[in-house]
């Protein structure tokens, strides 16, 4: 990847840069952020904490879901969008998602991405809970791989974004209840340096790496939820995570997800015992939505004594599976498995955040200056329940728009750099990596056995009582970022008396009419009830 990049700063340590907006993160929401600002003619400042590709957006498989097939339409997926949410989502967020969704894929197209296809015509795929094939895939499973290729692409041809890859960003500056900047630490000096602007945008995805067993990348700690929120910005729907019902369980190796689009091809599903399941649970049967598919599995976990179930490929041709899923091809063949013959180990792990940053539909959250887009905002799109492929839609519709409200919202906007230079507030504190490591350990062990699928009362009150004696240690800032994460799903989901989409209750199975409202947090304050996401 190669973007102008900062100069290598070897002087003026104490002093603050500028630039128009700040961009943290490089995913599909990110991308799409940047060169919206840079269009405006904006200087941009992308932060990254691993390299430019390293997001959520690299590692999705299975498609990005869209209306342009003859047999569909907005009204179609904006249906099965809500039945997913379970009563939860914003009807006027999914609107956008499913309108704008269109527009910004055919751009996309334009921009030069390589959607597969057959007979020179786009090729949809379906997947669980869809009710029409409408999911546009790009070399079989790199699906995201090639969105951020495409959007890299056209990146490179706005020459006011600077990406500034390897900078770990710990805190927002905040001035008289604005943001206006972010401290980070610089890789090159290896101390931390402020950035100032107009507005800051949020686009670091979510937290699966709160779980012990995750699908997601190493870079997926939930810091930018956790920034926002000691900010003072509020947090929405933050009880619901999404468990993906398959991914690889081998013994000591990182889960690896198995794309949703395995069983809308006719993957089935079964026990140790080599019986298939899901008609013991849902009619829809493998097709189910995620949070019944991957209660399901545990069900029959428990039921057989098993550590995971097997997902079944073997009725399909081999050399259809091998160029439909390349990269899960591969990787199966490393661990000896041949997804054409043999029945492959899966178990759930955490997958997809619905909560996160509570934001109108403009990416505006509830602190002026800082916008959030992507998997760490919460615009009321997915309620208790994202419908599978809606997550690259979602990046790159409110990346986009966030962007253009950043700027119809600066307008003129300055500030003072000098302020912060010697601002004791903002100082970024370290500790043993040692000890930092020994914490997420604690903490990912908890969440994964206590504020997992499923849940109850004295689990979740547990778990909360550990977190608060660990949020007492001498915490670096990324850890303490962690705990707080950790401890505002646990409370939401303790303070969520229903079992509703990704958010399991054993102790209160029943989903409840009077619960159909989002959960909102803010530091300082008890958990409220809101009707919706947006606001005005």
């Amino acid at each position: 990847m190669r973007f102008r990049l900062f100069p290598k700063f070897a002087t003026f340590l104490l002093m603050s840069l500028e630039t128009d907006f700040i961009v943290i993160g490089s995913g599909v929401a990110g991308l799409r952020a940047s060169i919206a600002l840079a269009e405006s003619g904006a200087r941009v400042t992308v932060l990254t904490k691993d390299k430019a590709s390293e997001s959520n957006t690299e590692y999705a498989q299975g498609g990005v879901a869209v209306v342009l097939s003859d047999d569909d339409n907005a009204e179609l997926h904006e249906e099965d969008t809500l039945v997913a949410g379970a009563g939860l989502c914003d009807p006027e967020a999914v609107e956008t998602l499913v309108a704008d969704g269109t527009k910004y894929i055919k751009q996309l197209i334009d921009w030069g991405i390589e959607f597969d296809r057959e007979g020179g015509k786009l090729s949809f795929t379906q997947e669980a809970a869809h009710s029409r094939r409408r999911i546009l895939h790009a070399d079989g499973d790199s699906t995201g791989k090639e969105i951020v290729r495409a959007l890299i692409a056209r990146a490179r041809q706005e020459k006011r974004i600077n990406l500034l890859p390897f900078a770990n960003t710990e805190s927002l500056l905040i001035v008289d209840g604005r943001c206006v900047g972010v401290r980070f630490l610089d890789p090159i000096l290896r101390a931390p340096r402020d950035i100032v602007a107009k507005a800051v945008i949020l686009c670091t995805g979510g937290a699966g790496q709160l779980y012990l067993h995750t699908t997601n990348p190493p870079v997926a700690t939930g810091d930018g939820m956790a920034m926002a929120y000691f900010a003072g910005a509020e947090m929405a729907d933050m009880e619901f995570v999404q468990f993906h019902p398959t991914a690889l369980s081998i013994e000591n190796a990182p889960r690896f997800l198995l794309s949703e689009a395995m069983r809308g091809e006719g993957g089935i599903l079964r026990n140790a015992h080599g019986e298939r399941f899901m008609d013991r649970y849902d009619e829809r049967l493998e097709l189910a939505p995620r949070d019944i598919v991957s209660r399901s599995i545990v069900a029959e976990m428990r039921r057989t004594g098993s550590r995971h179930v097997f997902l079944d490929m073997t009725a399909l041709e081999g050399a259809f599976l091998k160029e439909r899923f390349p990269k899960i091809y591969e990787t199966c063949k490393v661990y000896g498995l041949d997804i054409a013959k043999d029945q492959l180990p899966v178990s759930p792990a955490s997958h997809y955040c619905m909560g996160g940053i509570r934001t109108d539909l403009h990416g505006r959250s509830t602190v002026a200056g800082l916008y959030a887009a992507g998997e760490v905002s919460c615009t009321g799109v997915h309620g208790a329940n994202r419908l599978a492929s809606n997550s690259l839609l979602e990046g790159l519709v409110f990346g986009a728009r966030a962007g253009e409200a950043a700027v119809k919202d600066s307008g003129q906007w300055t500030v003072d750099s000098g302020q912060f230079s010697e601002n004791p507030q903002f100082a970024i504190r370290n500790s043993q990596s040692a000890i930092a490591t020994a914490v997420k350990k604690r903490v990912k062990r908890v969440m994964w056995e206590r504020v997992g699928i499923l849940r109850d009362k004295e689990s979740l009150q547990r778990a909360l009582r550990e977190f608060d004696q660990i949020a007492k240690s001498n915490l670096s800032m990324s850890s303490t970022n962690f705990v707080a994460l950790a401890m505002l799903v646990a409370k939401a989901a303790l303070w969520r008396e229903e079992s509703r989409g990704g958010h399991f209750r054993t102790d209160f199975p029943e989903q409840h009419e009077k619960w159909r409202v989002h959960s909102i947090q803010k530091l300082s304050s008890a958990i409220a009830s809101s009707g919706k996401i947006s606001f005005d």
